[in-house]
């Protein structure tokens, strides 16, 4: 009988065969975490270990209200410096010029890699099995006891398949697809599975559409999602040549691997969409909700603020005024400076939006865009729950970057195919 992805990674991990459901002891990879350091660091401290036991595996960045809006977000970003400092941790992003959204970075930066074991104070940590990592979110006191002593234990994950095939038609993209999924499979589809993308209809996607996938796994419940560490990405790995680790490896599950679920798409079937207020499964295709009338249009987030993203956008909106508030963040500098280079930037400037710095904004409800009561946003962020991006009598659509653009242009939610 072969072995899935997960069964394949957390063997090797552990240091012998394993199989879906067996508790094994894993040392992480790389360690995540973002402005929610300050608390995890508190909590370090509790435990009564003077230093973190890798402080090479511990990643901290700053992004989800850069800069502070608050004193006490800067008190938290202070608390993370003060930690960094004392335990010598030397990755680690600050407030410059060189930072973004922390699951960006992570990739950018040479982190994800096939093969490794990575964890993360933040549910979105499964964005890196884009690169073929088995990548989780974990609580804070868990990352805590984690720095402590390098080890964290998991129960070996049962697998979902998911395979894919044929290509998105104008209009559409990953976003289209995976809210598609998730309004299918419902938000618990996937309860500590690991989710297996499989397929031509991968194969053909960029590595950013399928980092939009891995990232929204969290919102269907589960435990990891991957693709496969295919030859599009390992000559991603060779042209970047900054990998963190000399421990990756292409890994992937076997032909003959046993799954607990398995779907299959075609994408020429898929059509532009919308998760509707309040629950990310909320699916709604685009002609039931076209004319919802919208207060501001949010183009950004780790699911969808790449340049691949921005160039959809731009797309969209070039020769084009914007009816409502704007809002662009790219996800990282690099994102930045590559959307100024290709003049998406003056595209953006002169269809009157809002151009902000990199990092988290309104997504979850900081800063740089949050919406008052009775207000509407659609946005290409990975969820729509009461509050998320500011009053909790606000509402969410979630869409993607093409349906976000032809709704600002209108003021309602629009569908991208129709300009």
């Amino acid at each position: 009988m072969g072995k899935t992805f997960a069964e394949k990674v957390l063997g090797k991990a552990a240091g012998y065969e394993v199989t879906a459901n067996q508790v094994v002891t894993v040392e992480p990879d790389f360690c995540m975490s973002h402005d929610n350091g300050a608390p995890i660091a508190r909590t370090f401290k509790k435990i009564g270990v003077k230093n973190v036991k890798y402080p090479e595996r511990i990643c901290l960045i700053l992004d989800h209200a850069v800069p502070a809006p608050t004193s006490d977000h800067a008190v938290n970003h202070k608390e993370v410096r003060e930690f960094v400092a004392a335990q010598g941790i030397p990755n680690f992003y600050d407030v410059k010029s060189e930072g973004g959204v922390c699951h960006q970075k992570m990739c950018e930066e040479g982190f994800a890699l096939p093969g490794l074991v990575m964890v993360g104070s933040d549910s979105h940590t499964c964005t890196y099995g884009a690169y073929g990592a088995f990548s989780t979110g974990i609580g804070r006191s868990e990352m805590a006891a984690v720095w402590a002593t390098g080890k964290l234990w998991f129960k070996v994950p049962e697998s979902m398949k998911v395979v894919v095939t044929g290509k998105f038609k104008p209009g559409v993209s990953a976003k289209d697809f995976i809210l598609k999924f998730i309004g299918d499979v419902r938000a618990d589809g996937a309860d500590y599975m690991s989710v297996e993308f499989h397929g031509e209809g991968i194969e053909n996607m960029s590595i950013a559409e399928r980092m939009t996938l891995c990232n929204m796994g969290i919102e269907f419940g589960a435990k990891n999602a991957v693709c496969k560490p295919d030859k599009k990405l390992l000559d991603l790995l060779k042209e970047r040549g900054n990998a963190k680790s000399d421990k990756w490896e292409p890994i992937w599950a076997d032909e003959d691997a046993v799954y607990a679920k398995e779907f299959h798409y075609d994408l020429g079937d898929i059509t532009p969409g919308v998760a509707k207020p309040h629950k990310v499964d909320n699916y709604a295709p685009i002609e039931e909700v076209k004319g919802t009338k919208i207060h501001e249009a949010f183009l950004g987030s780790c699911t969808n603020g790449r340049i691949e993203d921005l160039r959809l956008a731009a797309q969209v909106l070039k020769g084009k005024k914007v009816a409502v508030r704007t809002v662009v963040i790219p996800a990282s500098w690099i994102v930045y400076r590559q959307a100024m280079k290709e003049g998406l930037l003056d595209i953006f400037l002169d269809a009157g939006c809002v151009i902000c710095n990199p990092g988290c904004g309104p997504c979850m409800g900081n800063h740089e865009g949050i919406l008052a009561p009775g207000e509407s946003a659609i946005s290409t962020a990975n969820r729509n729950f009461k509050g998320r991006m500011g009053d909790k009598e606000s509402f969410i659509y979630l869409a993607s970057p093409m349906t976000v653009a032809a709704s600002a242009i209108k003021g309602e939610i629009s569908d991208p195919r129709n300009r």
